[in-house]
């Protein structure tokens, strides 16, 4: 069974705005967990016209946050 390849904009760092999935890649957790963390308010997500969209900077803010939590606990 082969990999399907990662499409080109997966890390293109022109992009201002993500898709949830590109931003869940950028994560590596899946598309419902994703949908998760922008429901509860932790990661950034805006609506573009009917589409819901992650600022490209969002998963680094959302690890940058993470990892300040961990290092207080």
């Amino acid at each position: 069974m082969q990999n399907s390849p990662v499409p080109a904009t997966a890390h293109d760092p022109t992009l201002v705005l993500l898709t949830v999935e590109e931003a869940a890649r950028r994560l590596s957790v899946g598309r419902t967990t994703c949908f998760a963390l922008i429901g509860s308010g932790a990661l950034e997500s805006l609506m573009v016209g009917g589409l819901r969209r992650v600022p490209a900077d969002a998963p680094a803010a959302y690890l940058a946050r993470r990892r300040a939590e961990q290092r207080a606990a």
